[in-house]
């Protein structure tokens, strides 16, 4: 994550304009490591997301308003006491090191003017968020406490004294000279790439940042130190002075770069021009609030499809172990019809047995030549008797063989209803969807109904309607895909009209396609773009190409209580189509259908 000391002198910058002077209103604490500071200024109120999360460490304004615990954690209990009331004085950040110092004049227990400091410390998984007084010199409490059984070079506890982050012996840019600079480069590794040897001999810079510094040098960011001479120390000394020069003046570029998709990549302090593709600029407040939210939103999708997957997994493998003890019961009945030979065959030789025989051989009139049959004789029983018991056996296999029978038929149809699904989980892009697939394993009794929330009851329950996804085709035709059962059932049987043409992977769990035809004949070029699309949200969304089966609308037929997404269907065609990740792109239709 490029969080480096550059973006936090531009977040500092941006939060010295917008809260310098603010009173604090209130502070929560929604996360283990997260912290939400409101700050009040005439006209205006403003969210200070602080956080030590290891992974996401950072500082700036928020929009989004989290859920917080119903009780506050101790953390929060103290910043409450210590702070709300009090006003921001200034922020500040030492030299261009990852720690932002805000400075806040409070008051102390008995009314006197007290000066407390919050420090958020940026640095990866040593990151923390510390109270601190100026006054005494101590630490007042820290987000995360430690001692030295922890940390040999410092403690973080209530009543400590509090040292700065250890130094990592980089320089400082913003105060290097150029001789500084060459000396500090050459005592790097001659096989380190340029970028690398940057971001590890000067303070505040990320891998992303170098790149940039070294692309705006006019080299290619996988130069080698050993490739270096004078002109190539001199222009990157240039390049790397100008934005110093820059950041000194408290100028900079906040950038947020985004792939082809749509995807956020990345964001700096300074224009990524070395990516090579349009960059999103403006505050970096607000470049990092959208660059956390989207990510968030996407960590919070992969944690809840992993759950839902799970899930599935646990009920797939329940299934599969019952189809094996089925289908080994089931072999196990397949001597079935010569129990029922053997007691058709003593039946028609009653005259020729006595009871006490172990056994007799019987000519098998059924079969050709009537080859000899030997057949095992309970000496306790009467002909009658032994004839009756293979036929009661012969009854028992059969009856046991149809039960066995329904019970696989329905397991493997359970099966594929639920590979559906876990193929509906892997192709959903947004928690909506994944949350109409969650109501539907309630539904179907796979998953427990949540318990109600605090919210209040509404008199009128609204119900909201699952909306497929909307394209059009090359040749205008509009085409409809369903990315689930709840959206394929109201695509199937409410949407589309009898004369369109539906769509979907043969045999395969996947997505119903619509062509809405208007009475109109499709063009072939619309015919393999929505089976494209068919093939691409199905189970073989990863595959080469797949089978797809196109009928019109009026041969689809739901069966009554059939599950979720099912369907049948008849006068079908087949044909291979490739998925292709670029197609719903290029078709993409922004209103809703």
């Amino acid at each position: 994550m490029p969080f480096d000391g550059l973006v936090l002198a531009s977040v500092r910058g941006e939060l010295e304009d917008k809260l310098a002077g603010g009173r604090i209103e209130r502070i929560y604490q929604p996360g283990k490591m997260e912290l939400v500071i409101l700050v009040y200024k005439p006209g205006s109120r403003s969210r200070l997301l602080l956080s030590a999360d290891p992974q996401n460490a950072r500082a700036h304004l928020t929009y989004a308003a989290g859920e917080n615990p119903a009780t506050p954690p101790l953390f929060c209990m103290v910043l409450r006491k210590h702070l709300e009331g009090g006003r921001i004085a200034g922020f500040s950040q030492p030299r261009l090191e990852r720690v932002l110092v805000i400075k806040i004049e409070a008051r102390d227990e008995l009314g006197f003017p007290a000066e407390k400091h919050l420090i958020c410390e940026i640095m990866g998984k040593h990151s923390n968020i510390i109270l601190y007084d100026p006054a005494t010199e101590t630490v007042i409490d820290g987000i995360k406490r430690y001692s030295h059984a922890v940390s040999r070079f410092r403690e973080v506890l209530p009543g400590r004294p509090y040292l700065s982050p250890p130094a990592q012996g980089k320089l400082d840019p913003l105060t290097l000279g150029e001789g500084q600079f060459r000396r500090a480069c050459l005592e790097a590794h001659l096989s380190d790439p340029l970028p690398h040897v940057l971001q590890k001999r000067f303070e505040g810079l990320s891998t992303i940042t170098c790149r940039e510094i070294v692309y705006r040098a006019g080299l290619s960011p996988d130069t080698l130190l050993d490739h270096c001479g004078d002109y190539e120390f001199r222009i990157i000394w240039e390049a790397l002075h100008k934005v110093m020069e820059q950041a000194g003046r408290g100028v900079f570029e906040p950038c947020l770069a985004a792939g082809k998709k749509g995807e956020l990549l990345d964001f700096a302090a300074l224009d990524l021009s070395h990516l090579g593709q349009i960059n999103r600029h403006g505050e970096m407040n607000e470049l990092l609030d959208c660059f956390f939210t989207a990510r968030n939103t996407l960590d919070k999708l992969s944690k809840e499809k992993n759950s839902v997957i799970s899930l599935l997994n646990k009920e797939m493998a329940k299934l599969e172990k019952k189809l094996g003890l089925y289908s080994e019961d089931y072999d196990n009945t397949a001597g079935a019809e010569k129990h029922k030979l053997f007691g058709e065959l003593l039946t028609a030789n009653l005259y020729r047995l006595e009871k006490g025989f172990l056994e007799i051989t019987l000519e098998n009139y059924q079969e050709e030549d009537a080859p000899p049959v030997t057949i095992p004789l309970d000496t306790q029983r009467t002909p009658v008797e032994n004839a009756q018991a293979y036929f009661k056996k012969y009854n028992k296999a059969k009856r046991t063989r149809q039960a066995l029978t329904l019970l696989i038929k329905q397991a493997r149809e359970e099966l594929a209803y639920l590979e559906g699904i876990k193929a509906a989980v892997d192709y959903a892009s947004d928690l909506n969807e994944l949350n109409e697939i969650r109501q539907e394993l309630v539904e179907q009794g796979y998953l427990k109904q949540p318990p109600p929330g605090r919210t209040k009851i509404k008199h009128k329950k609204e119900k909201r309607v699952a909306r497929p996804l909307s394209f059009v085709s090359t040749d205008g035709f509009q085409l409809f895909v369903g990315k689930n059962n709840k959206q394929n059932d109201f695509l199937t049987t409410k949407m589309a009209r009898a004369e369109d043409i539906w769509l979907h992977a043969k045999d395969i769990p996947g997505a119903h396609v619509i062509i809405r035809t208007e009475g109109k004949e499709a063009p072939p070029a619309t015919l393999m773009e929505a089976a494209g699309l068919a093939a691409l949200f199905s189970k073989a969304g990863r595959s080469k190409s797949a089978p797809i089966d196109y009928t019109l609308k009026k041969h689809v037929h739901k069966p009554k209580g059939a599950r979720p997404g099912m369907v049948i269907y008849e006068h079908q065609k087949t044909i291979m189509a490739a998925p292709d990740e670029e197609l719903p792109e290029r078709l993409r239709q922004p209103s809703k259908p």
